[in-house]
């Protein structure tokens, strides 16, 4: 069943990401783009579940998690990128289909390597009793989910109030990490990660490189760097600014 699962899980996260950029190219629009991805998460995960042909309490509850995660993160960046009218990221690209097809198909990659846990967890026969494992993964799950979902609301707060035109945040949790939002994404794919490993054996453990794999993406290629060199640009030469990046830990809090 398992091994079905991830090549039906691949097929499908693929066909999903190339129709729709087949649309986006068309219209040259990424205005669905986020959707599409976080809400490949939740249409596998379900979808895996019923592959598995059982429904654990274990699995439910991972469920409900990914299924939690999506809608608010998806529902929020989507609502962001209609404020702003386009999402910068796909500057000079949404009119280039080859190149807009790479960013596609990259989101397909993101979508299936973190979601390997889950696709096991699903697919597993295995049912041992919930233990340490599992709620120490809900627990860390949880915590990252408030991390991320405070530290979006108080970057959108800061933006849209007319004083702040300009300038860049450094109250709340961003006071702590120049990235607390990407800092808590980690921590609720990595809380999975730990309690779907209650069910696995042997090489199915090596799927800890899917909250490895996020981590670096994240961290060294799609996510920080390119923000970083945003901000730079802006305020390298603002001496608040300055401070700000030698007082503020770019991504683990409290980790000069």
């Amino acid at each position: 069943v398992m091994g079905n699962a991830v090549v039906k899980t691949a097929a499908i996260d693929l066909a999903i990401q190339w129709s729709c950029w087949a649309v986006s190219a068309v219209f040259k629009s990424e205005k669905i783009y986020d959707l599409a991805g976080t809400g490949s998460f939740i249409l596998l995960t379900h979808l895996s579940r019923r592959w598995g042909g059982h429904s654990y309490t274990r699995q439910t509850v991972h469920g409900w998690l990914v299924t939690a995660w999506g809608l608010r993160l998806g529902t929020f960046l989507f609502l962001r990128m209609m404020a702003a009218g386009q999402d910068r990221r796909f500057n000079n690209i949404r009119d280039r289909p080859g190149v807009f097809w790479f960013y596609w198909t990259m989101q397909g990659v993101w979508v299936f390597t973190t979601l390997l846990p889950t696709v096991i967890l699903n697919t597993e026969r295995r049912n041992p009793p919930l233990g340490f494992r599992d709620y120490l993964g809900w627990a860390l799950w949880g915590v990252g989910f408030l991390m991320e979902a405070i530290a979006d609301q108080q970057k959108w707060n800061f933006r849209r109030d007319p004083d702040n035109a300009g300038k860049f945040i450094r109250h709340g949790l961003w006071a702590y990490s120049r990235h607390p939002n990407y800092v808590g994404e980690i921590m609720q794919w990595a809380g999975l990660f730990i309690s779907a490993s209650s069910v696995m054996q042997g090489t199915q453990y090596l799927t800890v490189t899917s909250p490895l794999i996020l981590w670096f993406l994240i961290r060294y290629l799609s996510g920080v760097p390119p923000l970083e060199e945003y901000a730079l640009k802006k305020w390298g030469a603002d001496p608040q600014y300055q401070k700000y990046v030698k007082d503020t830990p770019v991504f683990w809090p409290f980790w000069k």
